[in-house]
């Protein structure tokens, strides 16, 4: 079973179209990195997924069955843009009363519970006025997980965090998808997605363009040799006698041998040249690079 199929799915607003017929799957216990340039319709999925807005046309379904049904619509938690919380009231207090709005039977132990999952037990009395901006995306989170959901939809969640508070996030994370938890997250920091997420979904124009899982990224990002020398650009040349796809980095600091057997056969044939390389690694791209290409083939550059 999946814990979202999502077929034909269309949204006007007027005469703009956000979503062009998007086709969508999402497993049950995945960590789903949602990703798109801006305005590409990433938060109106979510919202629409919510029950936050309604749909022009197409169908969705949580766990198999409609996303209108009441059960599985109680079996959600979402974070999209910002927690709704008092900022005078304590974290603690903040809880409660999220906790008091979904009628649960031992609001203070479910309030503990997920205070221990977002490492925020010892801050429970903090106003949340004075948190952080990590802390509140944290409360955030926490207020989406009480009731323990079968899926928990998150928007942006870690724009805006500094290096602590993104360890922090992906831990979490972790912690919530081995509990059971589907985890759908949008974000535009790739580099950190990259890190946590089991399968990816990237969308354009209102549209799916590729869906993956890790492995299947791991295998469609290529592997090259990267290399500096003393003249990048008289190497490159060269280089390119030899071998068809060398390019320079964006820092223009190394060059790229994409198509070499191995890094020792391509200092070799440059020494046969009279060129020495000053270093030398083998890398390969990651997600990050991966959508920039994808994005740059779809419009044709």
């Amino acid at each position: 079973m999946n814990a979202i199929e999502i077929s034909n799915l269309t949204k006007n607003y007027g005469e703009k179209q956000a979503l062009a017929g998007l086709q969508m799957t999402v497993p049950v216990g995945a960590i789903y990195g949602f990703i798109g340039e801006n305005g590409c319709g990433k938060s109106t999925t979510e919202k629409i997924i919510c029950g936050l807005i309604h749909p022009t046309s197409g169908s969705i379904k949580l766990f198999g069955k409609d996303y209108t049904d009441a059960a599985v619509r109680s079996s959600i938690g979402v974070l999209i843009e910002s927690p709704g919380c008092f900022p005078a009231l304590t974290v603690w207090n903040n809880l409660m009363i999220q906790a008091t709005n979904l009628s649960l039977p031992n609001k203070a132990d479910a309030v503990r519970e997920v205070l221990t999952l977002v490492r925020m037990e010892g801050a429970a009395g903090n106003k949340y006025k004075n948190c952080s901006l990590g802390m509140k995306q944290r409360v955030g989170i926490a207020m989406a997980l009480l009731g323990q959901p079968k899926l928990l939809v998150l928007d942006e969640p870690i724009n805006g965090l500094d290096a602590d508070g993104m360890r922090i996030m992906r831990e979490i994370l972790v912690d919530v998808a081995r509990k059971g938890t589907t985890v759908l997250i949008s974000s535009h920091i790739l580099g950190e997605l990259e890190k946590v997420a089991t399968h990816y979904g990237i969308m354009r124009h209102g549209k799916m363009v590729v869906e993956m899982t890790a492995d299947e990224l791991e295998r469609s990002c290529p592997t090259f040799v990267a290399l500096q020398t003393k003249d990048l650009a008289t190497t490159k040349t060269v280089l390119e006698k030899q071998y068809k796809q060398v390019l320079t980095d964006e820092q223009q600091e190394f060059l790229r041998v994409y198509d070499a057997e191995s890094a020792e056969s391509v200092v070799k044939y440059l020494y046969a040249q009279g060129i020495i390389v000053t270093a030398l690694k083998t890398d390969k791209i990651g997600l990050e690079e991966y959508y920039i290409n994808l994005m740059a083939r779809k419009e044709g550059k």
